[in-house]
């Protein structure tokens, strides 16, 4: 089997910065982790490959810097990273990005398995799985919380819902989002990561991927950000002293007040 993981770079702290004028989170000289969520997708589909023999890429598309999360991932017992980078892919928001991740894909060939986390902290929004899916034209099952069974080009495996869980199956090549219950991650060995960081990284540019211009980055993105901010929170606090009794009477009093200036 072939087994491709996305693997995305998110910012490593709550104390984002974002560009004035574009509205995107600025990403350099920022420190960046593996997105937690893609941790799962990796140790997911290393399970798989000790138990059939797969081959594992780790894919991405970010800055140049995030050569060094994917070497983190070939730690993890990944064989293969490839980035996608290139100024062109900037800005891109989950349509765009899910465009570009399909030509990505298309030149690594032909694949088994696609997985992905559930979702990235930096947005939270869990549609570039499904999106990518759709672009690819393949079978996609969200929120997968085990894997069952890969068999005859077919994978049995177990959906988080409102109600519990839900056993269901798809046809290979598909493309699943994982969560959290699927497993616990491992950590690297010493060995892994001297491994690790001679790794080559695959570099892949827009040209290489001949991707159109109209669907890809901030120019392919139907979604803009018009404003961000933080959130202005004024709170007053007002101790209120005395007896049981006293407090009572005083609680009821702020209350009234704040009823009637409601009103």
């Amino acid at each position: 089997m072939k087994i491709i993981i996305c693997i995305k770079q998110v910012p490593g702290t709550n104390e984002v910065k974002m560009d004035p004028i574009t509205n995107t989170i600025i990403r350099e000289n920022v420190e960046a982790i593996i997105n937690p969520f893609d941790l799962y997708a990796i140790e997911e589909a290393v399970r798989i490959k000790e138990k059939t023999g797969s081959f594992v890429y780790g894919l991405s598309m970010g800055i140049p810097d995030a050569t060094e999360m994917l070497r983190e991932a070939i730690s993890l017992r990944v064989d293969k990273g490839i980035l996608m980078t290139d100024r062109k892919f900037a800005g891109a928001d989950t349509l765009a990005t899910s465009y570009a991740l399909s030509k990505g894909i298309e030149k690594i060939g032909e694949y088994d398995l696609i997985i992905c986390g559930k979702q990235a902290t930096d947005g939270d929004t869990a549609q570039v799985g499904p999106s990518l899916a759709n672009t690819l034209g393949i079978a996609y099952a969200t929120d997968i919380s085990k894997i069952l069974e890969i068999k005859h080009n077919k994978m049995s495996c177990l959906k988080i819902t409102d109600d519990g869980y839900e056993e269901i199956s798809v046809l290979l090549p598909a493309l699943i989002t994982v969560v959290k219950e699927i497993n616990m991650p491992r950590l690297p060995s010493i060995k892994s990561m001297k491994t690790a960081k001679k790794a080559e990284i695959e570099i892949v540019t827009f040209e290489e991927i001949n991707a159109d211009e109209n669907r890809a980055g901030l120019k392919g993105s139907p979604t803009q950000v018009r404003k961000t901010f933080v959130p202005v929170h004024n709170v007053n606090n007002e101790m209120i002293e005395g007896t049981s009794e006293e407090k009572a009477q005083k609680l009821s009093e702020i209350l009234l007040n704040l009823r009637t200036d409601v009103n």
